[in-house]
Parts: C-alpha cells; structure tokens; sequence
C-alpha cells in the first residue's frame, strides 16, 4: 500500500473579490476532496480544513494516499457467439481487443463468460493499477478551478511558465494567479494550474512578513509557518474569530456597556479584506448624532466598513471600530486617517438630512408620476394610486372608516421617500427615511410608522409591521405588486424571481397568520386587481395558487408534516389566521385511537359520493327509510355529535371539534359492515348516500381527514 500523508494545496493569487471568498474558499476545498476520493486518493476518513485570505486559496486533506489501490474491473467485449467461433476467437472479438490495445494471446487467461439478459457475454477480467497522486490531484485540480462559482472572470496574459509564449499566452480566473504549492507531506507534487508550476514557496504579508517567500516545510506546518513567518492568519473562519475577540475587547475597553454593531455580513466582508487583523477604536464630532442613526451606521458599514458601536441602551454613539490590515508600533495616524476620512461622509448624510427636510413629504407625491415603476404597469404615482384603494379595501375591512382613512394617507407618502436626497444615496433606507420626514411633517405616528414598515417582511425572519396601518399598507403594497406581476404574465420561474414575487407572498402569509387576521383571502386578491384598469391580465386563481404554494412550503419548513398541511390546505380556507389552530387540531386528532379507522372511513365515503350521481345531499335523508339497524345508530350517533362538532367548530375549538368525531367510529364501522351503500333499489341507495353525505360533512369542516389515511 502507498503511503498516506496529509496533502496541501495553496494557489496565491491577487486580491480576491471580499464577498465572493468565503464561498471561493469552501468550493475550491470540497470539489479538491471530492475529486480525490473519486479517484480512490481519498476516502470517507479523509477531512478538509480550508484557508482563504485576501491572497489566497488552499485547503488541506487529511489521509491523502500516495498510490490508490489497484483494482479489478470487469470490461465487456461481445456476445459469445459473435467472439468465438467454436474455440477459435473471430475477426470481431480481435478487433474489440486491438481497440483496448491487447491481442487475444495478451488476455486468453483472462477472458470469462456471463449470462445476462438470456445469453452468454465474453467479459475481460483486468488489474488496473491504481491513479497516481500527481495524476489524480492535477484532475481533481483542473476540476476543482473549473467548478469555482467566480463572480466575474478576468483575463491576463503569462509572461513565464511550462509552455508560455510571453505576452500571447491569456488565462482566464477571477484574479491573476502568482504561485501554487502542492505538499503530499513533505514532498512536491509536481502539478501545474493556470500557466504555473507547483512548489513549496508561498508568501506572507505585503508588509510584515517576517520572510518573503515562505518556503513551506510540510503540509502540517501550514498555519504555524504562515503566522510566524508571514504575518497571516490562513483560516478564514480563525481570522473571523480573531477579529470578533478583538471587536468586543475593544468595545470594552471604549467604555463600559458599549458593543459593536451586529452584521454577519460586514463581518464576513471584512475578514475577506484583511490578512493580519488589528482593531482600532476611532471617533467622530458627536454632532453628527443628531442625523438618524440609520444613516450614520449604514454610511459606516456601506462605505467605509466599520463598526459602529452602541451604548447599553442599543443608541449610537460617537465612537467606531476598524479592522486593519497592519500592526504599527504607533497606530495614531491610521486612527487619524480613518476619522479624517469618516468625516466628509457623515458631512454628506448630515447635508442630505437637512436639505430634504426643507419640503414635506406631500410636496413629493406629484413627483412620482414622473418616475417609472414598470414599462407596462405606468409610473410610481399610478402604483400609489392602487396601493390607496387596495390600502382603503382592506383598512375598510379590518377597522372600518377610521383605519382605511389613516392607511390610504400613508398609502400616499409611502414612495414619496424615493425622491429625497438621502434615498436617492442610500436606496437601502427608503421607508426608514420616509418615517423620519412625515414625523417632522407632523403626520400622525401610525402614518409615520406604516410609512416605514409597509416594505416589511423584507426577508425570511424579518419582523412584521408594527400598527394596524402598518400591516394594511404592507399588504396592499405586496398584493399590488403580485396582482400587477401576474396580470402581464411576469411570474417566477425555476430559481428565477426578479421581482421577489415568492417573498411577497410569504409577508402577506405571515402577516394573515402571525397576525391571526379575520380577512378572506379571496377577498384579497380580488381587492388587488380590482385597482387595476380594465383590461389588465386578470389572474386571480394563478396568484391564489401561487400563495397556496408558498404557505404549503412555509408550513412544512415549520416542521408540520405532508399530511398535516395537505389535510389543512385541502380545504383552502380562506382565513389563513386559523390555520395554526387547525394543524394543531389535526395533530391531536390524529394522535387519538380512532383516528386511523376514521380517516380510512372518510376516504371511502369521499370516493362513494365522488363516484354516485347527483342528488344526494344531507336534506335528503329521511330515517324512515333506514332498513337496516346499522343505519339508525349512525344517524343517531351523527345527531348527537354533529351539533357539538359544529358549535366547537364555530367557537374556534378546533381541536374539540375534532376530537368530538371520535364518538362515531363504533357506528361508522358497523355501518360499513353490515350496509350495502350501493343498493339496487334506488331510492334507498340516494338515502344512504345521503347519510354518507351528511357524516363527510360533519367530518370535514376543519380539515380533510382522508389525507390521514395511510
């Protein structure tokens, strides 16, 4: 058996794009010890440690073979009968050989017969020596760098290298590679990628490096080289680490209780940008603070890549965090120069807050009709148009005159943000900003509030608008956007959705359920299309499908099983607040002895009616056509828990409601042992039926419990 060591792969490269290289770092890695196991290099025992920095990819993969084993393989070659003429091999059976480079004296031992599919096949038992490590890693290489998910692909030209022609020879990756190091161990392995060779030399810091190149001794030594003689964190989730332990140390030691902003994503951005991390605490004039905090810490964050921090009580404050790249004796001037060059920047937000502020909000509201929502559903003026009426609709619904007045006006305003000056620099904050202004307008603060928060959810987890206008707006504008979408025909497709149309209907199902509202779904969608002209596409069903999907995905997601929402969303209830209520009865009610036998019971009852002719209807039932004794105890049975199904059923007690039912397994059992629902005598076959008709009935109001039926 080959030796096993642990091998190392490191391409150094320029500067990598920082949001792309997390994700650069883990596909590089994974797809390298995918393509070594494939290859018999590597097994399931084999781990992966991945480095990415600024300046680099590599990973390390433990349990590396020198040598993979050889293997028997099984070849097929032809029929017997075609192969062999009695004992003498044919002219096709050498010529199978030739084509794999053997003659018939080379495999004559080798040779065997199986039948398959009814007749002999000649099959050649071959060793196949195993892949060499520096064969097999410069596959799993090469696939490794064409599998990279690179953003944006540049292209440059070699100037040395195995067979470049300078300046002529172009390669194409995500940013000029300058090295590669390939260590099984202790030893090269003599790969090559993107015009280089592989060694052992790589390099550290631009600046403090205690050496430069670093010539790697082992693939073990990786990290301990790199940071003692390169002045480089390797790991990008140790470098992530490290920059946290210094942040929070750093916020402590800035002043008691503060703590800097959480953003995982900044954070990310940030350890993507720096290789020997050093955190430094700045500050800015504290005047800036009277401009909205959302606009100081994301100029900061957007712009500059600080962190902001926070007192105790989660308000801003005048100091900030950096993350450098160098560690000087004395860091006073990259202090200095980051304040300096803060300063013009919150100036700017300072300037846009006072200069939008000189004109109200409903100054604004005109301009709109200037600026382009859709080519084909008009301007951003023609939208608020519809989101007031749908906002009016719904308002009208939920609380009657008072609440449809107070969300068509912050139907009104709630674009008008678009057209000031801090939107227009910081897109990110529109809503945010308009709250702001109408505040200042003197709007009332559930105007100011749903101005704000009609754009929420924004993403998975977000949270709900705060007030009754809030959630109004928010629906109306989401419902708007599905209406108009659907109605030209602009639907998602696959893992396409440029206009976020699955996230809409995600908000307007958690605000119906979150919010337990008492609105029809139905009614929604109708309301939305209403406010389009005539002649817009009317595509009520596909966006009342749409939601349908998205909710039956979302409640899975929530850990409901398939049956428990099928049984649910079967119905399609048009209140979706209740829905909770009903998954929660469905769970009890299928955790109950009966439950099976009822849920069996219902689906044959659903396919006899499903399956008799028109007619049979719970009126119709008349006992005294009942012959059999198994036909008055279930109308018995059904009169007595009907009405206390229904009452529970009416009063929101869905789980009583359900488990009610479970008085009439008894009945329902004897009656389809003893009765022939489908009679020969007419009259008494549509009775039954309807007997039949009135149990599903009383079966069925919360969910449909045949989708229980295993």
């Amino acid at each position: 058996m080959s030796d096993i060591r642990n091998l190392l792969v490191e391409l150094f490269v320029e500067e990598l794009p920082p949001k792309a290289l997390k994700k650069l770092g883990e596909a590089f890695g994974t797809v390298l010890r995918d393509g070594l196991r494939s290859r018999g290099l590597a097994d399931a025992q084999s781990a992966l440690n991945v480095f990415a920095s600024p300046r680099r990819l590599g990973a390390r993969i433990s349990h590396v073979k020198g040598r993979a084993a050889d293997e028997l393989r099984e070849v097929k070659l032809l029929p017997v009968k075609v192969g062999f003429a009695g004992d003498e091999p044919t002219p096709p059976l050498h010529k199978k050989l030739a084509t794999l480079g053997l003659t018939f004296e080379d495999v004559r031992d080798d040779l065997a017969r199986q039948r398959a599919e009814g007749r002999e096949q000649l099959v050649l038992m071959r060793n196949v020596e195993g892949l060499s490590l520096a064969a097999g890693l410069q596959a799993a290489l090469d696939e490794a760098l064409a599998k990279l998910p690179i953003p944006k692909v540049m292209q440059y030209q070699l100037h040395d290298g195995p067979d470049v022609d300078p300046g002529w020879t172009s390669v194409q990756f995500v940013r000029p590679a300058r090295g590669l190091v390939a260590l099984h161990g202790a030893d090269v392995v003599p790969v090559h990628a993107l015009g280089l060779q592989a060694g052992r030399a790589t390099h550290g810091h631009r600046f403090e490096a205690a050496m430069d190149p670093v010539e790697l001794q082992h693939a073990d030594h990786y990290e301990r080289q790199l940071a003692e003689q390169g002045a480089v964190i390797a790991g990008f989730a140790e470098r992530r680490a490290e920059i946290e332990r210094q942040l929070a140390a750093a916020a402590r030691a800035a002043g008691e209780g503060l703590a800097p902003v959480q953003d995982d994503a900044l954070l990310d951005e940030v350890t993507a940008l720096v290789e020997r991390p050093n955190v430094l605490t700045c500050q800015f004039e504290p005047e800036f603070l009277a401009v909205p905090p959302e606009c100081l810490i994301l100029t900061m964050k957007a712009n500059q890549k600080y962190f902001p921090l926070l007192d105790a009580q989660g308000r801003l404050t005048h100091r900030f965090l950096v993350v450098s790249n160098i560690r000087p004796a004395d860091p006073r001037h990259i202090v200095q120069g980051n304040e300096r060059v803060v300063r013009p920047r919150l100036a700017d937000a300072k300037f846009f807050f006072d200069q939008d502020r000189k004109r109200p909000l409903e100054s604004r509201v005109e301009g709109l009709d200037k600026v382009v929502y859709h080519g084909k559903l008009g301007s951003q003026g023609q939208r608020v148009l519809r989101v007031r009426q749908i906002a009016r609709g719904i308002g009208d619904a939920l609380g009657g005159a008072v609440l449809a007045s107070q969300a068509d006006r912050a139907a009104r305003l709630a674009k008008a943000d678009l057209l000031t000056d801090m939107v227009g620099e910081f897109p990110e904050l529109q809503g945010i900003m308009g709250a702001y202004y109408a505040r200042h307008d003197g709007e009332p603060e559930a105007v100011a509030q749903a101005v704000e928060d009609h754009y929420k959810p924004r993403f998975a987890g977000d949270a709900l608008p705060r007030g009754e206008t809030g959630v109004v707006v928010a629906l109306a504008d989401k419902l708007e956007t599905l209406a108009g979408l659907f109605g030209i025909g602009q639907l998602p497709t696959g893992d396409k959705d440029p206009f976020a149309l699955r996230r809409h209907a995600l908000g307007v199902m958690r605000m119906l359920i979150e919010g337990d509202l008492p609105l029809s779904v139905p009614h929604l969608v109708s309301l939305a299309f209403h406010a389009f002209p005539e002649g817009h596409g009317q595509a009520q069903a596909e966006v009342q499908h749409f939601l349908f999907e998205r909710l039956v995905g979302s409640l899975r997601e929530q850990g409901w099983s398939s049956q428990e929402v099928d049984a649910v969303v079967a119905l399609r209830p048009e209140r979706w607040g209740d829905i909770p209520r009903r998954l929660a009865a469905v769970r009890a009610f299928a955790a109950l002895p009966e439950a099976e036998a009822l849920a069996a019971a219902n689906k044959r009852v659903g396919n006899l009616l499903r399956k008799s002719e028109a007619g049979a209807s719970v009126d119709a039932v008349d006992p005294a056509r009942f012959v059999e004794p198994a036909e008055h105890a279930l109308h018995a049975a059904l009169q007595a828990v009907a009405p206390a199904a229904d009452a529970a059923f009416l009063r929101g007690d869905y789980t009583g409601s359900l488990q009610a039912l479970a008085a009439l397994r008894g009945p329902v059992d004897d009656f389809f042992d003893r009765v022939m629902v489908n009679a020969e005598d007419e009259a008494l076959r549509r009775n039954r039926l309807a007997l039949l008709a009135g149990l599903h009935l009383a079966m069925n109001r919360v969910a449909d419990l045949a989708r229980l039926a295993s």
